[in-house]
C-alpha cells in the first residue's frame, strides 16, 4: 500500500498527479473534537442524513460549491464515482427540505478511511457530514481516518501530522484489518443512534 493520492492543479486540467507528502494529516476517531455548539447542534438533528445515495453530486459539489479552485478534474471525478460503483469509495450526505447542503466523500479499504473532500451550501452541513462519517468508522471498528493536508480547519477536529514514514508504518497494519463499510445499517435514524452512542462514548469538546 503506498499511501499516494491523486490531485490535479485545477478543474480544467487534464493530468492527474499522484501525492506523497513528506507529512500526513490525520483526523483521531476515538479523541475527536467537537464544539460545544456543534454537538448541541448534532443532538437536534438539522439535517437527513444518507450515504451514497448522492455520491456523484458530493463530489461535484467539493469541486464546485464555494470555491474558486478545486484539484478535483473532471477524470478524478469520473475515477471516483466508478469506485463508488465499485463499493470502494463512499459518501455521507445531509439534505435540508429535499436538497443536498453537505457531504463528503472518500475512500474505505480495510481498517482506513481515506476522506477526500467535503462541502457545505449551508452553515454547518459539512461538519455534521464529518462527525456522523467519524460516528460510523468508530462503530465498524476503522483505525485510521486520513484527511491528507493540515489546515486551521482540520485542526479544531484534534486533526494532527504524522511523518510518511509512520504513516506508512500504521497504514500497512490498518489496511490488513477485514472492515465493511456496509456493515452498519444506513438508515437517517440508523446515523443519529449510531451518533449518539458515539458523543456519549467517546467525543472530547474543544
Amino acid at each position: 500500500m503506498l499511501g499516494i493520492f491523486p490531485m490535479a492543479e485545477n478543474r480544467k486540467d487534464e493530468k492527474i498527479i499522484f501525492v506523497d507528502p513528506e507529512y500526513r494529516a490525520l483526523i483521531p476517531i476515538n479523541k475527536f473534537k467537537a464544539s460545544k455548539s456543534l454537538l448541541r447542534l448534532a443532538k437536534k438533528r438539522p439535517f437527513k442524513i444518507t450515504m451514497n445515495r448522492a455520491f456523484a453530486d458530493v463530489i461535484a459539489s467539493c469541486a464546485t460549491i464555494n470555491r474558486n479552485e478545486t484539484w478535483i478534474n473532471k477524470k478524478i471525478e469520473n475515477l471516483f464515482i466508478s469506485l463508488n460503483k465499485m463499493k470502494y469509495a463512499h459518501s455521507i450526505e445531509c439534505w435540508q427540505n429535499n436538497q443536498l447542503v453537505g457531504g463528503i466523500y472518500g475512500i474505505a479499504l480495510g481498517g482506513v478511511f481515506f476522506a477526500e473532500s467535503m462541502f457545505s451550501c449551508v452553515s454547518n452541513g459539512s461538519k455534521i457530514a464529518l462527525i456522523n462519517l467519524v460516528a460510523r468508522l468508530w462503530k465498524s471498528g476503522f483505525k485510521i481516518l486520513d484527511v491528507q493536508f493540515l489546515n486551521d480547519h482540520l485542526i479544531q477536529f484534534g486533526a494532527y501530522e504524522i511523518t510518511k514514514a509512520k504513516f506508512k508504518q500504521d497504514l500497512e497494519k490498518a489496511i490488513q484489518f477485514k472492515i465493511n463499510f456496509y456493515s452498519l445499517p444506513s438508515t437517517d435514524e440508523d446515523f443519529f443512534n449510531c451518533l449518539s452512542t458515539f458523543l456519549h462514548a467517546r467525543i472530547e469538546t474543544s
